[in-house]
């Protein structure tokens, strides 16, 4: 017998997502050069902004956007080398992207700007263990989600 799926609703700065009624599609859009998913295919800004807006047209209901790759043995990078690569993304996708984008990071100071420039959700993979901050700044879109 099929369990009854709990239904929340999670409020964003710009719309809320209701989730449970339907699975949500996340498009995964990475802006690195060594993406353990995609070999790097995104790494140039106008290839990234023509596969998001791919994403969204198959269907996708969140953009989830990295520059830092968490591939096994991959270098990690500083947050200004994170934004470079981030922040030209975010600019092209304003106004053009119609789904709220998630920004995949680690890093406070990467949120805290990716948050200003249109994200409205943080994926951080580490779970707060990299940085507990992290937190606190996703308390924020909370607060102003109301």
């Amino acid at each position: 017998m099929a369990t009854k799926r709990r239904k929340f609703n999670l409020s964003l700065p710009s719309r809320t997502l209701w989730l449970g009624e339907r699975t949500l599609v996340v498009g995964v859009l990475n802006v690195t050069p060594d993406s353990f998913s995609d070999g790097g295919k995104f790494f140039d800004v106008s290839h990234a902004v023509q596969h998001a807006l791919a994403m969204q047209r198959d269907g996708a209901d969140i953009i989830d956007i990295g520059a830092e790759s968490t591939r096994p043995g991959a270098a990690g990078i500083s947050a200004s080398e994170e934004l470079r690569r981030l922040l030209p993304v975010f600019e092209a996708l304003r106004g053009n992207l119609k789904i709220p984008i998630s920004v995949d990071t680690q890093k406070v100071a990467v949120a805290e700007v990716a948050l200003g420039a249109g994200a409205e959700i943080i994926n951080d993979i580490s779970g707060l263990r990299s940085d507990p901050r992290l937190a606190v700044v996703a308390r924020s879109i909370a607060c102003r989600s109301f």
